[in-house]
């Protein structure tokens, strides 16, 4: 920059100068004008997604295909990984390999040029480290109140997920759903709960870990869906590069407070780590890798709200199963409430992926 000694011998410009100079400031001004008016308008564009739902620019046709691909692997790993943890009992151990295998497969898709990393500022890195926190307390949570409260009790209160998702939605970002959506949902809701109907039995801190447990795995959904359709705009394999470190680090740390890395330890000295627990672990790390894959994708096509849905769809599937596949007994009630949520999820598929809108016009 120049100094006021070095300008003064320029006081005495001519006219031609003076409107250069003067028209080159008044262009800059007119440049600061319209950066300020984009940045106004992708901030409404931005607020305008958020309450209408970028889900909803999406064919039907896509979605269903994204959300057939999510269920089949979400219940298939569901059952996977019931039979790996009854020969290797390190559920923190697992995670950890789950979000190890993420960031391996994503880092070989970036070797690869199937990956292009976005800029992002120090103040978005901090939100990316914040959403792995969230990702790692949401499963610590989940997991401690499971020991303090009946299984039934537990299953029951996480299908109120798509409720909690719905607040969310409308106390930070204004957005409502049509009234059938609202009330496909009821069905759904009730449909589970009949269907996990048994024993149930709570401590008061049990129950408020469990429904914290809920609203944090609802604020989970709907973070992933904005940093996926929101300013950042992600897509789904790299939000999944940048967050599986973080979170595999996270997972490793609490497993090692809590005494899995030391039983782990002694699990391995007494030849508990064959090479067919070896082998199905690695597969259990593929298919996690390529579940969050479809899991992130799902939720930026077919929205927050739908993907907790599956959610409680699961949870029925996971009974029938169980019945067929581990000789399950369930009580007429339970029938019941399988065939309601069933129902109350197809209802909700007719009202809710159906509704598109128009894009916008450029």
């Amino acid at each position: 920059m120049a100094s006021l000694s070095e300008k003064q011998p320029q006081l005495s410009m001519d006219e031609s100068e003076y409107g250069d100079m003067h028209a080159e400031q008044r262009q800059k001004l007119l440049g600061d004008d319209d950066v300020e008016k984009q940045s106004a308008v992708e901030e409404q564009t931005q607020a305008k997604s958020a309450q209408e739902g970028a889900e909803y620019l999406v064919s039907t046709r896509v979605k269903m295909i994204c959300l057939g691909l999510y269920f089949a692997m979400n219940l298939g790993l569901t059952l996977y990984n019931k039979a790996v943890l009854s020969k290797f009992a390190f559920p923190w151990l697992m995670t950890t390999l789950h979000a190890t295998c993420a960031a391996i497969g994503c880092y070989a898709l970036l070797l690869a040029g199937q990956i292009k990393l976005s800029y992002l500022t120090r103040q978005d890195n901090y939100v990316l480290v914040a959403f792995s926190v969230l990702f790692t307390i949401n499963i610590a949570i989940s997991n401690v109140s499971l020991e303090m409260v009946s299984v039934p009790f537990h299953q029951i209160a996480r299908s109120t997920c798509p409720v909690a998702t719905i607040l969310i939605y409308r106390w930070f970002y204004g957005r409502s759903y049509a009234k059938a959506t609202y009330m496909a949902l009821i069905p759904i809701v009730l449909g589970v709960g009949l269907s996990t109907y048994g024993d149930y039995y709570f401590s008061l801190v049990g129950a408020s870990l469990t429904f914290l447990g809920v609203f944090l795995a609802a604020i989970k959904t709907v973070a992933t869906n904005r940093l996926l359709t929101g300013s950042l705009k992600l897509p789904a394999l790299e939000l999944l590069l940048r967050m599986s470190p973080l979170a595999a680090a996270q997972s490793l740390v609490y497993a090692y407070c809590t005494g899995e890395v030391t039983r782990f330890s002694q699990f391995a000295s007494e030849g508990g780590l064959t090479s067919n627990v070896v082998l199905a672990m690695l597969g259990n790390g593929i298919l996690a890798f390529m579940l969050n894959v479809t899991s992130f994708q799902t939720n930026k096509l077919a929205g927050a709200l739908t993907l907790s849905v599956c959610g409680n769809l699961k949870q029925c599937l996971t009974i029938l199963l169980g019945i067929v596949l581990f000789n399950v007994r369930v009580g007429p009630e339970n029938g019941a409430g399988m065939l309601v949520t069933l129902l109350g999820a197809a209802w909700y598929s007719k009202v809710e992926l159906s509704v598109k809108k128009p894009a916008p016009r450029s």
